[in-house]
């Protein structure tokens, strides 16, 4: 990344037409680095996925303002930031996020804006990204896009282009992606930069690029519409209807009806309920209201929520006939709690579900699910509380994301950051519980009383914490850490066992993976069964794909 700078264009203000050929050409640089995003990864595992999470998160900015024609600068961000919110994917696709988020916030002011005003925006980008994340690590893209806009605003006055903004803007960016490796020293030993930072770098130079009409030729892929398959024959001349209407509509709220900025979303789900709607979804994000509810009469619900403002899209769906949704939602008795658990692998998914666990999101680690994929899977719950876990370290921000959008229920976040985590606090959750607060507590305790490990094969050289692994070992991750490499899965389960003070401990499930052949799976179990006969040996097939084994120790 240390290409020169084109100064050809001395652009003095942008407007929404413009600043969106922008964002496609951050999205289009994104998409066209994204590989080489994944690559940065600090262990040597294949589940880089930095830079498809960040395009994605981007992709649904994208959808929101593809194909529109507006020249004010304030509404095209806030729909963009309304996008890349529920599209938010991964950590750094949450921060992201946030960035364009703040961004919106401070352009929602304008029609056009210079570089002042762009200095300001971004600002708000920093105020809002640190303000997403409980603990902020530096030597990540908050680092990047917090020191590259400081840089630039310090330096930008009244006069100053938005090419002068963005010129210094990458400058700085580029010098602080690369001190990445002196902030954070895994980085430095695995001899990487920070994949979120990079990622935001390539965003940022694919937007100067195509303001400053340098953008190289792409193949970019769109965010594309699909239309529903509809059987008309399933709803005929004799039917009656039966399930009533699947009902989505984006909504404007309106300073000539009510005051967006104080506008309550309990006021939307109560007129749903009033209007016995189903299934209700109904969540704000600055003055757009976002509606899912079945019902009988869509138009009595678009009548009456027409006295909040107007809307940008609407969209009716015979719930008889063979459209998007495949079946009907019927209406659930309403419980004290259900449980959203995401997974990969098809026996885990079995395995959660026998567990209790009432909606599972399918994801994982190189398999991120969005901000709105958490909407969604809390929408198939009919429960005053949801809990929720996410079982990735980086997926955590995104379940969090939805808890603040959503209003149909109390979201609780169990931040568990494996597998295995989730399997020990499942064990916990009985019918009949009603204290909540009680429940979450024991949850929490056992998810952190489980000892978690991974092993995988190592797809590349490198040196972490002193060791030396070599493509093709097999290394056990526990955490942030690789306390053992070996030659071969089986050996670095045992391996990782031997760590391990095992008197204090009484089960050892073994989750097995895709690639392990049924007599490796039964050899180890027996050699397991042999080297401690105190505790008790559970195995699932877990049906993985990135991870031979996961060991949960309890």
């Amino acid at each position: 990344m240390s290409e020169k700078i084109d100064l050809s264009c001395n652009v003095k203000t942008i407007d929404g037409n413009e600043y969106a050929k922008m964002l496609y050409g951050g999205a289009a640089m994104l998409q066209l680095h994204a590989d080489e995003i994944n690559d940065l990864n600090v262990f040597p595992v294949p589940d880089g996925d930095t830079g498809t999470n960040m395009t994605s998160t981007v992709m649904g900015g994208l959808s929101e303002i593809d194909g529109k024609n507006d020249e004010n600068i304030g509404k095209l961000s806030g729909r963009f930031a309304h996008g890349v919110l529920l599209g938010a994917r991964g950590n750094s696709g949450v921060i992201l996020s946030q960035i364009f988020a703040g961004i919106g916030d401070e352009l929602s002011r304008y029609e056009k804006v210079g570089a002042h005003e762009l200095a300001d925006a971004y600002k708000k980008g920093i105020e809002r990204s640190y303000a997403a994340v409980q603990n902020p690590t530096e030597g990540t893209i908050l680092t990047v896009f917090r020191e590259a806009t400081e840089y630039a605003a310090a330096k930008v006055g009244r006069d100053s282009s938005v090419e002068d903004f963005f010129r210094l803007h990458i400058e700085e960016a580029k010098r602080s992606l690369e001190n990445t490796k002196e902030i954070l020293p895994v980085l430095a030993e695995a001899d990487v930069v920070d994949s979120g930072g990079a990622g935001y770098l390539y965003m940022a130079i694919g937007m100067y690029e195509a303001l400053t009409g340098k953008l190289p030729e792409v193949s970019f892929d769109k965010p594309a519409a699909s239309q529903p398959k509809v059987d008309i024959d399933m709803f005929t001349r004799d039917s009656v209807l039966e399930f009533g209407y699947c009902t989505e509509f984006l909504l404007r709220l309106t300073t000539s009806k009510v005051d967006p900025d104080s506008f309550d979303i309990s006021t939307v789900t109560e007129l749903l309920d009033e209007l016995k709607g189903e299934s209700v979804v109904a969540y704000k994000t600055d003055d757009i209201v976002k509606v899912h509810v079945h019902t009988f009469n869509p138009g009595e619900v678009l009548s009456r929520m027409q006295s909040f403002g107007e809307f940008l899209t609407v969209k009716i769906e015979n719930m008889s006939v063979g459209h998007s949704e495949s079946e009907p939602k019927k209406k659930k008795p309403a419980k004290k709690y259900e449980v959203v658990a995401v997974a990969s692998g098809d026996g885990m998914h079995a395995l959660f579900e026998d567990m209790g666990a009432d909606v599972i999101v399918d994801g994982g680690q190189s398999k991120t699910p969005s901000t709105e994929d958490f909407i969604k899977a809390f929408d198939k719950c009919s429960a005053e509380n949801i809990i929720v876990f996410p079982n990735n370290k980086n997926i955590i921000l995104a379940a969090n994301q939805a808890k603040e959008i959503y209003e149909g229920a109390n979201i609780h976040i169990i931040p568990t950051k494996n597998l295995m985590q989730c399997y020990g606090a499942l064990s916990v959750i009985t019918p009949g519980i009603t204290d909540i607060d009680a429940l979450i507590d024991s949850i929490n305790r056992a998810a952190s009383d489980v000892l978690g490990f991974e092993v995988t094969e190592a797809v590349r050289d490198v040196t972490l914490s002193g060791k030396e692994i070599r493509k093709g070992d097999f290394i056990a991750i526990s955490g942030s850490e690789i306390p053992v490499v070996s030659d071969t899965a089986e050996n670095a389960v045992k391996d990782i066992l031997a760590k391990i003070d095992m008197d204090d401990y009484e089960i050892i499930t073994l989750f097995v993976g895709k690639r392990i052949s049924d007599d490796d799976r039964v050899r180890l179990t027996e050699e397991l069964k042999d080297e401690y006969p105190d505790c008790e040996i559970e195995v699932f097939i877990s049906g993985q794909d990135i991870y031979d084994y996961m060991i949960a120790v309890e």
